[in-house]
């Protein structure tokens, strides 16, 4: 049957006719053929030959521009006319390639998303240049850009436009004849390039020859000669690697743009990018019925950047979101599963993602393959320094290795950065995934892991044993992704041990640097237990106690860790002489009691640190040994001692031209600005205490270090608070807040929620005040942020007294002075002893006397420590006591007294509250 009307052919011919269609687009040879169709008889080709012109005279072969059976000089012969099973019993409804103006144009899409522009733009390069090629890897949507193109351009052209579909040809002898039949060159020579150049020389039409890369020799050659011979033809070509002939034009086509990385991303913002309209599209055709949400937006414009925007992997992707869920296909992004998922293309090499990759992969050389396979272990992007370390035998032939990445390249497998970066290589996601696969099929992925780590450890050598000082980590952290898969596999059942140490002891200070805290914490403490007995007690073990001890502090609630990590490390650098590890672990010594509230310990460390610093006399040493006085100091409740301390490391700083200092995971310049703010407010110089304040913010914020800034935040919010500038201390804590929650830094968050409790109570909801105070003694009792509990604690319990629950208030005050005066001091405790004058009174006022000696014991406490701030506070209270008592005279003195010893700062709370009472009291003041 030829359509509805029968055809009469032979037995013989019939056979030889199934053969061929059963093998179509294959050529079949001669020797095949007869003995299919003669398998017991002995005959010529000439028997063979006369069938084959038998069935092309009763299909009518080159009537009307139908073609079906080519022949290919010395090989044999292929049926080129498209073929379409249908079900038994059914009746397939392929027709013959007939000569209709646009019958060979695929229909176009109805909507095609982010492709507007590109189409436009490359429809006026297609008539002005006549010979464009659409470039890309597979599933990047090259014909699809190309069948839009040719519709724009159906009427330019009067609709003379042949679209010829080489994906099914197996053979580059098959691409003339397959155009040929398909532009209407109806003569028996066909077969012949240039009899076709000349039935084109003088026809204007449109050529599409989609999916060449195959074929991509026998391809180029004839568009060249389309080029050269035939003026009035123009040509869009789509391959995953250029022509690179005469008149090519090459396009790159880029996959879809998806939305930067950010937690805030909105719905509105994600469906603003091409990749996420096209997910929620698919999604929607897939069955899957909810409107992108704010909530899901980062997620699904992750997923698509993790697809790096390709449509045909967003489209498999998304139209299984009805199935997971958006959650779901976040966690499945990379799994081998992900390759099997089937698309709704027709089009078989683009029905799963793994059949478009193995159209790919089965076109490369066995070196090629290697070569790509090998690369799949980079996580991110790579050098081709990387690529040599990783390809087995690489170093044999560096330049082979050369050239089968430039040819990766030139087919789309490889991706090359357009900005020239330093690792200008990268595989695409699904590539790598795919890459990966075949690495384990080959029985290489352990070996191939083993040289990525073994080069990640050899060079991160250089930061295994040294303390890490004002150096640029970016060429290392560029590759962190690729040191964490080589810590992974170095640790893991099938991994080398030993090649881990060696990773660990580098990569752990780098983690360190760039703040990633809980995995420089697990990864110290892995390497720290692979380290063999001839590792334990040497330098190598010294560096990571080092971070080990920085990160836990940081990151981890257990300070018995950070402690016995600590005191690990100064053993072996004191028995090492050591000096630069042992000035690096006594400021995270002092830092670390600090943070426990074992302020006279923390003193004690910096004082063995100014010690070492002085001997050596290096300037930045020294001025670090006089800021960490300054903060100790502070802490203790000595300001006089603190001021002179920070005054005379800023002198030294600007003298020897030191301001970044960074140790233990700290930028000591901030917090030598943060703790000076402190000090100044408590000497009574609240003006200078704010501009100090804000420079600390300023340097912090330009660092871009989360625990710095998180650090500077949560201490320098205070000042501000004591100031009385609510709206400024309001907005730190909440930047604290939301800064430290984006970096999983959970003490540093707990002590914002503390300071929100403690606006909360002012503004007057004292029940909300109380329930966040309370969450955030929680977190840092657990955290064992002692440092931040006095403060809390001294908020919580004048929230409760304010409610009548003076009972529980007067416990936790209690139990906070206890606390502090059982140490070696505390510059806490005059507004400790204040507030316990608040709950007392809250109680009864019967309490006064009580009341009154606590205040007189927080006035003397102030005065020992020079600390002018607190005892205004205190004389304050005292006064308004005394003044309720008839005693106007003592309260009009004390409070006249202390207030005159001020010389800035009137505007501020504490200043304009006791210039109130001394008016009511007959004072005239003389502030500005």
């Amino acid at each position: 049957m030829n359509g509805d009307v029968q055809v009469p052919l032979g037995s013989r011919a019939l056979d030889v006719l199934i053969a061929l269609v059963e093998r179509a687009g294959e050529v079949v040879s001669h020797g095949d053929l007869i003995k299919r169709v003669w398998p017991d008889v002995i005959v010529e080709e000439a028997s063979l030959r006369v069938s084959v012109a038998g069935i092309r005279k009763a299909l009518g072969d080159g009537r009307d521009g139908a073609r079906y059976i080519t022949n290919v000089p010395g090989r044999g012969y292929c049926f080129v006319a498209p073929v379409q099973r249908s079900v038994q019993g059914g009746r397939s409804t392929a027709a013959p390639v007939g000569r209709g103006k646009i019958q060979t144009l695929p229909a176009g899409l109805q909507r095609m998303v982010g492709r507007d522009e590109t189409v436009e733009a490359l429809r006026l390069e297609v008539v002005s240049r006549r010979f464009v090629s659409i470039v890309g890897p597979g599933g990047v949507g090259k014909t699809t850009v190309a069948v839009a193109i040719a519709h724009r351009l159906a009427d330019e052209f009067r609709e003379a436009v042949c679209f010829v579909d080489l994906s099914a040809l197996q053979e580059g002898a098959l691409v003339v004849p397959a155009v040929a039949s398909v532009v209407g060159c109806l003569e028996h020579t066909q077969d012949s390039l240039s009899r076709l150049l000349a039935f084109l020389a003088d026809k204007r039409l449109l050529l599409v020859l989609d999916s060449c890369e195959h074929v991509i020799e026998a391809v180029a050659v004839l568009a060249e000669g389309l080029f050269r011979e035939a003026p009035l033809v123009h040509i869009i070509a789509t391959s995953r690697e250029s022509l690179r002939v005469e008149g090519e034009n090459v396009h790159p086509l880029r996959s879809l743009d998806s939305p930067r990385g950010a937690a805030s991303l909105t719905a509105a913002e994600a469906l603003a990018s091409p990749a996420v309209q096209l997910f929620m599209e698919r999604a929607a055709a897939g069955g899957y019925r909810d409107e992108l949400t704010d909530e899901d937006a980062p997620i699904v414009a992750d997923i698509c950047r993790q697809l790096d925007g390709m449509p045909l992997a967003i489209e498999l992707t998304a139209s299984r979101a009805s199935t997971y869920g958006i959650g779901g296909l976040a966690e499945l992004i990379g799994d081998r599963l992900m390759l099997l998922w089937q698309g709704r293309r027709s089009v078989p090499r683009h029905q799963t993602l793994q059949a478009m990759l193995d159209w790919s992969y089965d076109l490369l050389s066995e070196r090629e393959k290697a070569v790509l396979s090998a690369l799949s272990v980079f996580v991110g992007a790579f050098t081709m320094e990387m690529a040599q370390a990783v390809v087995a035998d690489a170093d044999r032939d560096e330049l082979q290795l050369v050239n089968a990445i430039a040819s990766l390249v030139d087919k789309s497998l490889i991706s090359v950065s357009l900005t020239g970066g330093a690792s200008p290589y990268r595989l695409l996601d699904a590539t790598r995934a795919y890459a990966a696969v075949k690495l384990k099929e080959q029985g290489a992925a352990n070996a191939t892991a083993r040289r990525h780590a073994l080069y990640h450890a050899e060079r991160l050598a250089g930061l295994r044993t040294s303390v890490l000082k004002d150096r640029d980590l970016t060429p290392y952290s560029r590759h962190i992704g690729d040191i964490r898969a080589a810590l992974e596999w170095s640790f893991s059942p099938s991994g080398d041990r030993s090649v881990g140490v060696a990773l660990g002891a580098g990569a752990v200070p780098l983690l360190l640097g760039m703040s990633m805290l809980r995995e420089c914490r697990w990864w110290s403490l892995q390497t720290l237990r692979a380290l063999s007995e001839e590792d334990r007690g040497t330098k190598l073990e010294l560096g990571l106690q080092l971070s080990l001890a920085t990160s836990s502090n940081h990151a981890h609630s257990d300070s018995g860790e950070v402690g016995a990590a600590l005191e690990r490390g100064l053993n072996l650098a004191d028995s090492m002489g050591e000096a630069g590890y042992q000035l690096e672990l006594l400021a995270g010594l002092n830092l670390y009691c600090a943070r426990l509230a074992d302020f006279g310990r923390s003193l004690a460390a910096a004082q063995r640190y100014a010690a070492i610093a002085r001997e050596l006399g290096r300037p930045r040493e020294v001025v670090m040994a006089e800021w960490m006085l300054g903060a100790s100091y502070h802490l203790v409740g000595d300001q006089a001692a603190a001021r002179q301390s920070y005054k005379s490391g800023f002198e030294h700083a600007a003298a020897a031209g030191v301001s970044e200092l960074d140790s233990f995971g700290y930028d000591h310049q901030v917090r030598a600005l943060v703790g000076y703010a402190r000090t100044l407010w408590d000497c009574g110089l609240p003006d200078q205490a704010a501009q100090f304040a804000y420079r600390a913010i300023e340097i912090a914020e330009s660092k871009e270090h989360p625990v710095s800034l998180c650090i500077c935040l949560v201490y320098v919010a205070p000042v501000f608070l004591w100031r009385g500038d609510r709206q400024i201390a309001e907005d730190l804590v909440e930047r604290l807040i939301a800064y430290a929650g984006r970096y999983s830094l959970t003490m540093y968050k707990a002590g914002g929620l503390g300071l929100r409790g403690a606006l909360v109570l002012e503004s007057g909801d004292t029940e909300l005040g109380i329930k966040t105070l309370r969450e955030a003694l929680s977190i840092l009792r657990t955290e064992q942020r002692n440092i931040l509990l006095s403060s809390n604690s001294r908020a919580l319990a004048e929230g409760l007294a304010r409610t009548g629950r003076s009972a529980e208030a007067a416990s936790i005050i209690d139990a906070a002075i206890a606390d502090a005066m059982r140490g070696s001091g505390t510059f806490e405790l005059p507004d400790l002893l204040r507030a316990r004058a608040t709950v007392l009174l809250a109680a009864s006022p019967a309490n006064w006397p009580a009341a009154e000696a606590s205040l007189k014991d927080s006035l003397d406490n102030a005065r020992r420590q020079h600390a002018l701030g607190w005892e205004l506070r205190s004389a304050t209270e005292l006064a308004r006591l005394w003044m309720e008592h008839g005693r106007v005279d003592e309260a009009r003195a004390l409070l006249g007294d202390v207030y005159g010893q001020f010389t800035e700062g009137f505007e501020t709370a504490d200043l304009k509250e006791a210039e109130r009472q001394l008016h009511v009291l007959g004072v005239r003041t003389s502030s500005p």
